[in-house]
């Protein structure tokens, strides 16, 4: 049984029940002045208070989805091979062959009704970067007209959308409902019909990369703006030209998105970041992220970019809470403040929230629009 699963928790929560039951009915013989009745009273307490903290914790994860299983929790999952590719007599080393996206299953939209046609549809899949060498698990909505016959030859615009860490991608469609609120702005016309490929932001779990190539370690960059819109461009229809493609994300999520673009111009023009930050962390989920570089700590400072490099051609909205956030908006005001031409920023407020879903499901639809608008369909 997985970690998330229903009935785990269920039975988490019926061992808790049972045994504060089982205490209640018992204390009357562990009030005993023995000490096998003391022991008894403390073994009662510890057991009942463990049942419940588990059942507890169990609940929490699979609302906030933390870790997705057994081995996320424990740090024993492959996170996937880290490859390196060689050059070969001074050149550099042929590109390999890009690897489609592995279907593990397709599942309906949320709320919606009616078929493909009428909703779109979500697949499970498993995207394994052939630069990289990483591989991780993700979902793809397709709009309802990729299903509809008059778009049989059409190919969309598309849009990588990350999740915080260490969250789930599921969380995106849970908690999130990335799909069912794209479906509603499309119905409503005020969004292009476009394929959204929701990620975690780090392809080597238990470690959070920061979307950072690691010297010596993941390349989770390279995954991020080679592997991935490679192996959905071979998988779906969708743009080949940059215009159509935004990268997407809150949290960590909206930190990578906004890098990945200033990075990477020619692969993500357009970003959305909700509730993102301005540097990198560096604590003890990400481990040495630089290895020692003053140069590439400063280089995944995105405010040290803008005062200290060139900058890039894309559009990126900042969105999150006015008041709620920490030092999110001074912050976040200070960055608008530094972009300059041919560089925009544009932000989004509401006026009080947290660092949490609620907050970036009143952004969602206001953000959804505005990359819709920025993104260019293909012809």
């Amino acid at each position: 049984m997985g970690l998330t699963s229903t009935t785990v928790l269920v039975i988490a929560i019926s061992v808790a029940l049972l045994l504060l039951a089982a205490t209640v009915v018992w204390w009357p013989r562990l009030a005993r002045p023995s000490w096998q009745a003391v022991l008894g009273r403390i073994g009662a307490l510890l057991t009942t208070q463990i049942a419940v903290l588990c059942a507890i914790g169990l609940a929490a994860n699979n609302y906030f989805a933390f870790y997705s299983s057994w081995d996320d929790l424990l740090g024993t999952g492959d996170p996937g091979p880290v490859s390196v590719q060689a050059a070969v007599d001074g050149l550099p080393a042929a590109a390999p062959p890009v690897v489609k996206a592995h279907l593990l299953g397709k599942e309906p939209v949320q709320g919606g009704t009616g078929g493909p046609e009428q909703t779109g549809e979500i697949h499970a899949v498993r995207i394994t970067g052939s630069h990289s060498g990483l591989s991780t698990d993700a979902y793809v909505y397709l709009p309802p007209q990729y299903f509809q016959p008059a778009h049989a030859q059409k190919h969309f615009p598309a849009a990588v959308v990350m999740t915080g860490f260490p969250g789930d991608a599921k969380n995106l469609i849970t908690r999130l409902n990335y799909p069912s609120a794209a479906l509603q702005l499309m119905q409503a016309g005020k969004m292009q019909p476009t394929v959204l490929v929701l990620m975690r932001p780090s392809p080597a779990m238990p470690a959070d990369t920061e979307c950072e190539d690691i010297p010596g370690g993941a390349q989770s960059e390279t995954y991020f703006t080679k592997d991935v819109p490679k192996v959905i461009s071979a998988s779906y229809r969708v743009s080949a030209a940059a215009a159509g493609w935004g990268v997407v994300g809150n949290s960590t999520g909206g930190y990578c998105a906004v890098k990945m673009a200033m990075r990477h111009p020619e692969v993500f023009p357009t970003a959305v970041a909700l509730s993102g930050y301005y540097k990198a962390a560096e604590d003890a989920t990400t481990g040495d992220l630089f290895k020692g570089s003053q140069q590439r700590r400063n280089e995944a400072d995105l405010m040290w970019r803008l005062n200290n490099l060139p900058q890039p051609k894309i559009s990126v909205l900042l969105a999150g809470p006015q008041a709620g956030d920490g030092g999110y908006k001074p912050g976040t005001e200070a960055f608008q403040k530094a972009v300059k031409a041919p560089m925009t920023a544009n932000t989004a407020w509401v006026p009080q929230g947290g660092h949490n879903f609620r907050t970036w499901s009143q952004l969602l639809p206001p953000s959804l629009e505005w990359l819709s608008q920025h993104l260019t369909a293909a012809a």
